[in-house]
């Protein structure tokens, strides 16, 4: 579990697609001073871009990682070359400040940047997703975790399948997606709550799949004249 808060940015200064194991490796460089590492044990949980990766092993200024094929093909990282910059989280400590929201570090699809807009001393991002029915979980004000980065969401638009957020001037100075250009990806994790709300309410409407499929006013109308409300005796 992580928070969304971006602790450092690190390099992959190694990157190794036919490892001892047979996988894919890659060893990520910290910045000069990062304490990243400091309490570290092998088998640790990091957040490599939003992805939630085991260190197998690490110096006071660099930690290993292997990349399973299916984390290649459907996040970011696949695309990562050496000197590639990504945002780095550790996991969640109990006695931690819930600063950002819950993050899993399980990516749900990757998202294109439409464009960059400044505003101010801010800039404002627009994606699309790669899966356009993640949309669902995207709303005005909600959670968002974008490359691992907990964002909120300030516009989205269902129609033609786009949201936007803003970054700071703080946040552009800390996070990768910053320095990022349109028609690059990024790693979308949406919020789970909003996932366990649907479960719910689908399994209360009878959906079969697990998902609320058809409108929930529908639904509602449809269970309603089943039971034959409004039936003359």
């Amino acid at each position: 579990m992580f928070t969304g808060i971006v602790e450092d940015v690190g390099v992959i200064s190694n990157l190794n697609t036919n490892d001892s194991t047979g996988g894919t490796s890659m060893i990520i460089s910290l910045p000069a001073g990062s304490s990243l590492l400091s309490d570290c044990h092998d088998g640790d949980s990091i957040a490599i871009n939003g992805v939630c990766l085991t260190v197998t092993s690490f110096t006071p200024e660099t930690f290993t990682i292997g990349v399973a094929p299916e984390t290649l093909r459907i996040t970011n990282l696949g695309s990562l070359v050496e000197g590639s910059r990504v945002n780095l989280e550790r996991a969640v400590r109990a006695d931690t400040r819930m600063g950002g929201h819950f993050v899993q570090g399980h990516v749900d699809t990757t998202a294109e940047i439409l464009s960059i807009e400044q505003d101010g001393n801010a800039l404002t991002f627009r994606f699309q997703p790669k899966r356009r029915d993640m949309l669902r979980y995207v709303v005005y004000k909600g959670f968002i975790a974008i490359d691992g980065t907990s964002l909120t969401v300030t516009n989205v638009n269902d129609v033609e399948g786009w949201w936007e957020v803003m970054l700071i001037s703080y946040t552009q100075e800390r996070v990768v997606v910053a320095q990022k250009k349109p028609g690059e990806s990024v790693n979308v994790e949406v919020d789970m709550m909003a996932k366990y709300a649907e479960k719910s309410l689908a399994g209360i409407l009878g959906a079969d799949s697990g998902t609320a499929s058809i409108p929930l006013l529908e639904k509602m109308v449809q269970r309603i004249v089943a039971q034959g409300f409004g039936a003359k005796p």
